[in-house]
Protein backbone atom coordinates (compact mmCIF):
# COMPACT_ATOMS: atom_id res chain seq x y z
CA UNK A 1 0.00 0.00 0.00
CA UNK A 2 1.07 3.69 -0.58
CA UNK A 3 1.55 5.16 2.72
CA UNK A 4 0.76 9.00 2.21
CA UNK A 5 0.23 11.67 5.24
CA UNK A 6 -3.70 11.75 5.50
CA UNK A 7 -5.59 14.57 7.47
CA UNK A 8 -8.66 14.42 8.55
CA UNK A 9 -10.05 16.24 5.94
CA UNK A 10 -8.43 13.51 3.20
CA UNK A 11 -10.47 10.86 5.12
CA UNK A 12 -11.89 9.93 1.75
CA UNK A 13 -8.48 9.91 0.13
CA UNK A 14 -7.28 7.13 3.00
CA UNK A 15 -10.13 4.92 1.91
CA UNK A 16 -9.79 4.93 -1.25
CA UNK A 17 -6.05 3.90 -0.62
CA UNK A 18 -7.28 0.93 1.26
CA UNK A 19 -9.91 0.23 -1.43
CA UNK A 20 -7.44 0.03 -4.20
CA UNK A 21 -4.80 -2.22 -1.72
CA UNK A 22 -7.86 -5.15 -1.89
CA UNK A 23 -9.24 -4.50 -5.23
CA UNK A 24 -6.64 -3.14 -7.75
CA UNK A 25 -8.42 -3.27 -10.94
CA UNK A 26 -10.77 0.17 -11.10
CA UNK A 27 -14.13 -0.28 -13.77
CA UNK A 28 -14.32 2.80 -16.01
CA UNK A 29 -17.53 3.10 -17.36
CA UNK A 30 -17.75 4.91 -20.86
CA UNK A 31 -21.56 4.36 -21.56
CA UNK A 32 -24.87 3.38 -19.91
CA UNK A 33 -23.66 -0.10 -21.61
CA UNK A 34 -20.73 0.19 -19.27
CA UNK A 35 -22.74 1.83 -16.16
CA UNK A 36 -24.60 -1.71 -16.10
CA UNK A 37 -21.75 -3.99 -16.47
CA UNK A 38 -20.08 -2.45 -14.04
CA UNK A 39 -22.93 -2.24 -11.76
CA UNK A 40 -23.54 -6.33 -11.84
CA UNK A 41 -19.28 -7.16 -11.85
CA UNK A 42 -17.08 -3.99 -11.10
CA UNK A 43 -15.12 -3.20 -8.13
CA UNK A 44 -15.03 -0.94 -5.25
CA UNK A 45 -13.34 2.20 -7.47
CA UNK A 46 -15.29 3.26 -10.33
CA UNK A 47 -14.42 6.24 -12.80
CA UNK A 48 -17.26 7.67 -14.61
CA UNK A 49 -15.74 9.06 -17.97
CA UNK A 50 -19.09 10.28 -19.65
CA UNK A 51 -21.85 11.79 -19.16
CA UNK A 52 -23.71 15.35 -19.27
CA UNK A 53 -24.39 18.36 -17.25
CA UNK A 54 -28.29 16.59 -17.20
CA UNK A 55 -27.29 12.99 -16.57
CA UNK A 56 -23.74 12.91 -14.71
CA UNK A 57 -25.45 13.46 -11.07
CA UNK A 58 -27.76 10.63 -11.35
CA UNK A 59 -24.88 8.59 -13.24
CA UNK A 60 -22.79 9.16 -9.79
CA UNK A 61 -25.76 8.58 -7.45
CA UNK A 62 -26.33 5.22 -9.23
CA UNK A 63 -23.00 3.88 -8.64
CA UNK A 64 -22.82 5.33 -5.08
CA UNK A 65 -25.94 4.08 -4.13
CA UNK A 66 -24.73 0.71 -5.26
CA UNK A 67 -21.53 1.05 -2.35
CA UNK A 68 -19.32 2.04 -5.34
CA UNK A 69 -16.77 4.82 -4.61
CA UNK A 70 -16.87 7.25 -7.44
CA UNK A 71 -14.36 9.27 -9.16
CA UNK A 72 -15.70 11.50 -12.74
CA UNK A 73 -13.71 12.78 -15.32
CA UNK A 74 -14.51 16.59 -15.36
CA UNK A 75 -13.04 16.82 -18.86
CA UNK A 76 -15.34 14.14 -20.18
CA UNK A 77 -18.89 15.62 -18.98
CA UNK A 78 -20.71 17.71 -21.98
CA UNK A 79 -21.58 20.66 -21.12
CA UNK A 80 -19.07 21.79 -18.82
CA UNK A 81 -16.08 24.26 -20.11
CA UNK A 82 -12.71 24.16 -18.96
CA UNK A 83 -13.03 26.33 -16.06
CA UNK A 84 -13.08 25.94 -12.58
CA UNK A 85 -16.27 27.07 -12.75
CA UNK A 86 -17.24 23.18 -13.83
CA UNK A 87 -15.50 22.01 -11.00
CA UNK A 88 -17.51 23.70 -8.69
CA UNK A 89 -20.67 22.29 -10.54
CA UNK A 90 -19.57 19.02 -9.72
CA UNK A 91 -18.71 19.22 -6.73
CA UNK A 92 -21.74 21.41 -5.57
CA UNK A 93 -24.81 19.42 -7.65
CA UNK A 94 -22.64 16.03 -8.81
CA UNK A 95 -21.09 14.94 -5.99
CA UNK A 96 -18.51 12.23 -6.85
CA UNK A 97 -16.13 11.04 -3.86
CA UNK A 98 -13.54 12.26 -6.51
CA UNK A 99 -12.10 14.13 -9.49
CA UNK A 100 -9.95 13.31 -12.69
CA UNK A 101 -9.13 15.85 -15.12
CA UNK A 102 -6.38 16.25 -17.70
CA UNK A 103 -5.99 20.34 -16.52
CA UNK A 104 -4.08 21.66 -14.01
CA UNK A 105 -6.27 24.68 -13.02
CA UNK A 106 -9.17 21.85 -12.45
CA UNK A 107 -7.11 19.09 -10.38
CA UNK A 108 -5.99 22.04 -8.41
CA UNK A 109 -9.59 23.61 -7.44
CA UNK A 110 -11.01 20.06 -6.94
CA UNK A 111 -8.28 19.85 -3.94
CA UNK A 112 -9.38 22.85 -2.64
CA UNK A 113 -12.80 21.39 -2.95
CA UNK A 114 -11.70 18.83 -0.63
CA UNK A 115 -12.28 16.08 -2.99
CA UNK A 116 -9.51 13.56 -3.96
CA UNK A 117 -7.53 13.68 -7.07
CA UNK A 118 -6.42 12.45 -10.19
CA UNK A 119 -3.82 13.91 -12.65
CA UNK A 120 -4.60 12.13 -16.33
CA UNK A 121 -1.82 12.51 -18.46
CA UNK A 122 -0.98 10.24 -22.12
CA UNK A 123 2.49 9.04 -22.37
CA UNK A 124 3.34 9.74 -25.92
CA UNK A 125 7.22 10.58 -25.84
CA UNK A 126 9.45 12.02 -23.92
CA UNK A 127 8.52 15.41 -24.00
CA UNK A 128 4.95 14.16 -22.02
CA UNK A 129 7.14 12.60 -19.57
CA UNK A 130 8.93 15.84 -18.87
CA UNK A 131 5.81 18.33 -18.96
CA UNK A 132 4.27 15.61 -16.45
CA UNK A 133 7.26 16.02 -13.96
CA UNK A 134 6.66 20.09 -14.46
CA UNK A 135 3.19 20.35 -14.22
CA UNK A 136 1.86 22.62 -11.16
CA UNK A 137 -1.31 19.94 -11.20
CA UNK A 138 1.18 17.36 -9.22
CA UNK A 139 1.29 19.66 -6.46
CA UNK A 140 -2.54 19.08 -5.70
CA UNK A 141 -2.92 15.53 -7.28
CA UNK A 142 -3.16 12.41 -5.31
CA UNK A 143 -2.72 10.56 -8.18
CA UNK A 144 -1.20 10.14 -11.14
CA UNK A 145 -3.28 8.46 -14.08
CA UNK A 146 -0.90 7.17 -17.24
CA UNK A 147 -1.89 6.28 -20.31
CA UNK A 148 -1.51 3.83 -21.98
CA UNK A 149 -0.84 1.66 -19.36
CA UNK A 150 1.12 -0.85 -20.94
CA UNK A 151 4.28 0.33 -20.35
CA UNK A 152 6.10 -1.02 -17.58
CA UNK A 153 9.07 0.83 -18.26
CA UNK A 154 7.54 4.13 -17.82
CA UNK A 155 4.67 3.24 -14.88
CA UNK A 156 8.49 2.58 -12.66
CA UNK A 157 9.88 5.80 -13.87
CA UNK A 158 6.63 8.08 -13.50
CA UNK A 159 6.12 6.50 -9.95
CA UNK A 160 9.61 7.17 -8.86
CA UNK A 161 10.16 10.76 -10.02
CA UNK A 162 6.50 11.61 -9.17
CA UNK A 163 6.27 10.33 -5.49
CA UNK A 164 2.25 9.63 -6.07
CA UNK A 165 0.21 6.48 -6.48
CA UNK A 166 0.43 5.79 -10.12
CA UNK A 167 -2.86 4.25 -12.14
CA UNK A 168 -2.43 2.44 -15.53
CA UNK A 169 -4.95 2.83 -17.90
CA UNK A 170 -5.50 2.67 -21.38
CA UNK A 171 -4.91 -1.01 -23.32
CA UNK A 172 -5.06 -2.82 -20.02
CA UNK A 173 -7.24 -5.97 -21.95
CA UNK A 174 -5.45 -9.03 -19.72
CA UNK A 175 -4.46 -10.41 -16.55
CA UNK A 176 -0.94 -10.32 -17.78
CA UNK A 177 -1.64 -6.49 -18.31
CA UNK A 178 -2.44 -5.92 -15.12
CA UNK A 179 0.11 -7.79 -13.25
CA UNK A 180 2.73 -6.49 -15.18
CA UNK A 181 1.15 -2.47 -14.60
CA UNK A 182 1.29 -3.68 -10.84
CA UNK A 183 4.57 -5.02 -11.08
CA UNK A 184 6.14 -2.16 -12.27
CA UNK A 185 4.81 0.00 -9.33
CA UNK A 186 0.80 1.22 -10.13
CA UNK A 187 -1.21 1.17 -7.48
CA UNK A 188 -4.15 0.37 -9.51
CA UNK A 189 -5.66 -0.41 -13.26
CA UNK A 190 -8.02 1.42 -14.88
CA UNK A 191 -10.30 -0.29 -17.78
CA UNK A 192 -13.61 -0.02 -19.42
CA UNK A 193 -13.19 -4.05 -20.20
CA UNK A 194 -15.63 -5.74 -18.37
CA UNK A 195 -13.58 -9.05 -18.30
CA UNK A 196 -10.41 -7.64 -16.62
CA UNK A 197 -13.10 -6.41 -14.03
CA UNK A 198 -13.58 -10.13 -13.20
CA UNK A 199 -9.95 -10.91 -12.26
Amino acid sequence: MFKLTVTGDDAMLEQVLELLEQEPVIAAVKDDEGLRGCLAHGGHVTFVLYGSVTTAAQIVRTLKESGRTVFLDVDLVEGLSAREAAVDFVAQEVRPDGVISTKAALVRRAKAKGLPTVYRTFMIDSMALSALLRADALASADFVETLPGTMPKIIRTVRQRTHRPLIASGLITDKEDVISALSAGACAVSTTNPDVWRL
